[in-house]
């Protein structure tokens, strides 16, 4: 029986490179895919696609041209210069960070073109650089395209209407939230450490227009413990449920509000992903015939990260309704 859970990992995640102390490395992908590629029980129940590169016209369905031509242009003076370029004081480019960030958002096309075909039910993306801090015209917070915006722009064109983004990273994924502020099509979803990078997010951060109603904000203070996070995670799908039914679902798969994650001050662990995971795959299969495309955000324990990743692949697999799995590896 061929996998139904299909993962992507460009090659030119590693081109990326962001200096000396950055926290957003290429080792946090190369660790997380070398995690995945030499666990048999992934192995078995998963199989591995093919990225591409995302069009600059692809781009465009969420980008200014003016944004794709400055990213393609600090790639070209990084290169020429041989230095990276600062595009806000925590972005920078490189020479490979253009063709890096064009892999990032075509691997979700292509996970999403996976679905579409009925070759898979749903996928993981372990892309850099992340995206959801990504405005239409601006680059910031590590995040140079928005690859979950890209990737649900190209599911409604390949006639999916109807997107929920689900963001459980850390910070608030305003990027994404601008970008869908006033569409009502697409319902974004953020539980995030409130007030915390990027400073947006609060519960009165809700839509407007036609989009009004279709943004839903959950801050949460420092230090909240686990299990009032995750009650208000699951509250949040019933509210949201409770009124749009999506076609299809992504995750913004930020891991950084890991317990022992250096960026945030949160108290998740594995076995709260895996929960969450179960809680958003229940949507997905109630309302979109399983379509889940989680894409990687933040998460920045080079120790924790792959291992809480691969918690989370097993459970997006569906190989088990509980979280007996966790903590174990094969």
């Amino acid at each position: 029986m061929t996998p139904e859970t299909w993962l992507f990992a460009p090659t030119t995640n590693a081109n990326h490179t962001t200096g000396t102390h950055h926290p957003e490395t290429a080792e946090r992908t190369t660790r997380i895919v070398s995690a995945l590629r030499h666990d048999a029980h992934v192995q078995q129940v998963c199989r591995w696609g093919t990225p591409r590169p995302a069009t600059t016209d692809e781009l465009a369905r969420v980008h200014t041209q003016e944004h794709i031509a400055r990213v393609a242009e600090a790639s070209r003076v990084a290169q020429a210069q041989q230095r990276l370029v600062a595009l806000d004081p925590d972005t920078v480019v490189s020479e490979g960070s253009y063709e890096a960030a064009c892999y990032a958002a075509g691997a979700v096309l292509a996970a999403v073109e996976a679905i579409h075909q009925g070759a898979a039910r749903q996928a993981f993306v372990a892309v850099r650089p992340p995206g959801h801090h990504a405005t239409p015209g601006r680059a910031m917070g590590f995040c140079l395209f928005n690859n979950v915006a890209i990737g649900a722009r190209h599911a409604q064109h390949l006639g999916f209407p109807r997107v929920l983004i689900v963001d459980w990273d850390v910070h608030h994924g305003n990027g994404t939230q601008d970008i869908f502020y006033a569409d009502p099509s697409v319902f974004f979803f953020s539980i995030h450490q409130f007030p915390h990078y990027p400073g947006t997010g609060s519960q009165w951060e809700c839509g407007v227009g036609p989009g009004e109603g279709f943004t839903l904000n959950i801050p949460l203070r420092a230090g909240t413990p686990a299990s009032e996070h995750l009650r208000a995670f699951e509250a949040g799908l019933e509210t949201i449920t409770s009124r749009f039914q999506p076609d299809f679902v992504f995750i913004s798969a930020g891991f950084d509000a890991h317990v022992a994650d250096p960026l945030g001050n949160l108290n998740l662990t594995d076995r709260e992903f895996v929960h969450m995971t179960h809680l958003v795959k229940k949507v997905a299969q109630t309302y979109s015939a399983g379509r889940i495309v989680s894409v990687l955000e933040g998460g920045y324990n080079l120790e924790t990260l792959p291992q809480t990743v691969r918690c989370h692949v097993v459970a997006l697999a569906g190989v088990a309704n509980d979280v007996s799995s966790v903590g174990k590896t094969t």
